[in-house]
């Protein structure tokens, strides 16, 4: 073994100064793990990896995921209450029960009415009093439901639906397509102007994940229609409803009317297309069927001249359905939803029955996840910063911060020289490209301002009530900052989630502390690794500022195009070519990955491991990479990114995040090496490998 120097976070950020290569996929199934109990804890060599986590008996240039992860995935179950494992699960287990420890100190502490310590102990605490909750079984629902059954006429309907828009979707910064509730609030930049804040609309109503479930005649689906069916029936009967069946028919029939006006999530992310806006005369008259002037009125925005109309013609097509469907079909659908957002703080039946059809039968999750995991969740939704604040205090030290800056200051550097270095590009659009990089915003760990919650009200002892105060609350945030300046610090995640983020309106990219952990980073581990682990999860955010969206926003955020023609030809045809490459990937016999709707990420991947492959060789100063153990520094760095991305699925989880999920599952990502020269050097893969593809077969964007 050959002893190398252990750099710190920073040492290892200096070095960073160039970006290089390429990457892809592979074309063998997805795991799709059987129902095992968790398989041992992998057992990381001297260097940084799971050695026995490999399978060299498979070639590298046949499966590279296997080569790199095999052994774990024959040892490795998936936990009975998850869906999928993979690397971020371990991260977000062990930045769970570090959070639970948190939580359980402030329900304790009795501190001060009205802080957020005490906020964060009297939420979590009532979400776990269950005989509080047993007690008043379905009862917390009576003021809702009770409102919904009094709608009589169409305008009262459009009361009731402007009254429950919330701010529960993102179209950009966290990809959240998708909410339950007929229309979703995204409060964010004016595309065009980045100064000023824009309300968009955006699709909603449906209470499986996609069109899909409804409208394919896949037996998979039809079953889940069936499921479906009866657990709206089943959730009726809970809540003392008659005629149970017929009103889930009636429901089921308007939510696949719905299904067949919603756009696809390739149309959802085509941000140009998405460019809508409307006046509210507009929307009455470009919409019609449903009352917006009571709508508006009731949503609190009826002061707003202009709102984006994302998905514009499926806000059209909704609101046909409001205006023509029965009164009564809707004030079924209203009490519906209602008791299904509700119902995972209801009493045990509902809670019950909210798992069997939202997690088995959805997602294929045999067992319902710890009522303290839950707990932790539902009280990081409703107080996430204030939780995070707690988080870095205990376990993200400042110069942990300063490190981690140091080193994606230097990644955008080698950014930079990549661009420079890209010989199909003009001058006239590397300028720009060498603009919007200058301009780029970095946060790390942690917000410099934190959230205020002063404004939210948590009742010791009312579960169902804080989670309603707390939605309300995040809606009320939303629509306050329209009219007022923009927060271009504002952050869209919390420091305890294992997750990272691009903003484009912001020019931004977000990396919250808990990521900042093994295996994604060890500063004791070798450079090699810590280069494809954290050092990919850096370049990937970074490249997402020029994938196939992020190069449509210039440096300040704004939806402009900077590309000369030819080069912006170029692009496309790179990224077509990149997409034609996964959608050939068919992880289910019935079903292959989107390769139109992972593409964002899939350059974001491509890109970002080409950055963190220079960033190691220019760290060696020229001199030679050791060899430790048998393995080179490239080996060792394209290992540590193949075992970043290891993960299994249950068959419905799979087959749910292949029709929504914007990532391609781990094994393509891991796989994505069969584009970068240097993989097919450092492993020795030749003609004939199933990965192998010859060099004018290798996609390059960056």
């Amino acid at each position: 073994m050959i002893p190398w120097k252990i750099l710190s976070l920073a040492a290892l950020a200096l070095a960073a100064l160039a970006l290089g290569a390429c990457a892809t996929a592979r074309s063998v199934p997805v795991a799709v793990a059987p129902p095992a109990p968790p398989g041992p804890k992998p057992q990381y060599g001297s260097f940084g990896f799971d050695v026995a986590g490999m399978d060299k008996t498979v070639a590298p240039g046949d499966d590279f995921f296997a080569y790199a992860n095999g052994t774990w995935a024959k040892t490795t179950g998936i936990p009975a209450d998850r869906s999928s494992y993979n690397t971020f699960a371990v991260l977000r287990e062990a930045a769970s029960k570090r959070t639970a420890d948190l939580i359980g100190e402030a329900a304790r502490a009795n501190a001060p009415a009205g802080s957020d310590a005490r906020k964060i102990g009297d939420y979590y605490a009532s979400f776990m009093d269950e005989a509080a909750v047993e007690a008043l079984g379905a009862r917390p629902l009576k003021p809702e439901l009770d409102r919904i059954a009094a709608i009589a006429t169409r305008q009262d309907l459009a009361r009731e639906l402007g009254s429950s828009l919330r701010a529960d979707v993102d179209a950009l910064n966290s990809t959240d397509l998708t909410t339950d509730r007929l229309f979703g609030l995204w409060v964010v930049e004016d595309l065009h102007d980045t100064n000023r804040y824009l309300p968009y609309l955006m699709q909603g109503g449906l209470g499986m994940p996609d069109r899909e479930y409804y409208l394919s005649d896949a037996p998979k689906f039809r079953e889940l229609r069936e499921q479906y069916a009866g657990h709206i029936a089943n959730l009726f009967r809970l809540a003392g409803y008659p005629d149970d069946a017929a009103r889930a028919q009636r429901i089921l029939a308007l939510e696949t009317a719905i299904a067949r006006v919603h756009w696809t999530g390739v149309e959802s992310t085509d941000v140009v297309r998405n460019d809508v806006r409307w006046t509210p005369a507009e929307f009455a008259r470009k919409a019609p069927g449903l009352d917006w002037e009571s709508y508006f009125q009731a949503a609190g925005l009826s002061s707003q001249p202009q709102l984006g109309a994302w998905q514009s013609t499926a806000i059209s097509g909704i609101a046909r359905l409001v205006g023509s469907q029965p009164i009564a079909a809707w004030r079924d659908y209203l009490a519906f939803h209602a008791i299904e957002r509700g119902a995972p703080f209801l009493s045990r039946p509902f809670v019950d029955e909210n798992f069997a059809f939202n997690s088995r039968a959805l997602s294929g999750t045999p067992q319902q996840t710890a009522r303290w995991k839950r707990g932790v969740d539902r009280t990081n939704e409703a107080l996430g910063d204030a939780v995070g604040r707690l988080y870095v205090e205990r376990y993200f030290p400042p110069q942990a911060k300063a490190e981690a800056e140091e080193m994606v200051k230097n990644i955008l550097a080698a950014f930079d020289r990549r661009i420079d270095r890209l010989d199909w590009m003009t001058a006239q659009t590397k300028a720009r490209a060498h603009e919007k990089l200058a301009n780029f915003q970095v946060g790390v760990g942690y917000p410099d301002r934190w959230r205020d919650y002063s404004g939210l009200e948590v009742t010791a002892g009312d579960s169902y009530g804080n989670q309603q105060r707390a939605e309300l609350f995040e809606y009320r945030r939303n629509l306050a900052k329209l009219g007022r300046p923009v927060d271009r610090q504002e952050w869209f995640m919390v420091p305890q989630d294992v997750n990272a983020l691009n903003a484009p309106l912001q020019n931004a990219v977000i990396f919250p502390a808990a990521i900042l952990s093994p295996p994604f980073f060890d500063p004791a581990a070798d450079p090699a690794v810590n280069y494809g682990a954290i050092g990919g999860v850096i370049g990937h955010e970074i490249s997402h500022g020029f994938d196939d969206t992020g190069a449509l926003f210039d440096a300040h955020g704004a939806l402009n195009n900077w590309w000369t023609p030819q080069d912006m030809q170029h692009f496309r045809a790179s990224g077509a070519a990149l997409a034609a490459q996964y959608s050939a990937y068919r992880p289910l016999p019935d079903l292959s990955v989107n390769g139109e709707l992972t593409l964002g990420e899939n350059i974001a991947d491509l890109a970002g491991l080409a950055v963190a492959a220079d960033a190691y060789r220019l760290s060696l100063g020229g001199k030679p990479s050791p060899v430790i153990d048998g393995f080179t520094g490239d080996q060792r760095l394209f290992l540590g990114w193949a075992q970043n991305y290891r993960s299994k699925y249950r068959e419905a989880a799979l087959r749910r995040a292949l029709l929504t999920d914007v990532h391609s599952p781990g094994e393509y990502r891991a796989d994505t090496v069969r584009n970068v020269d240097a993989w097919y050097e450092a492993f020795g893969v030749k003609p004939g490998g199933k990965l192998y593809l010859p060099p004018d077969k290798r996609v390059r964007v960056w």
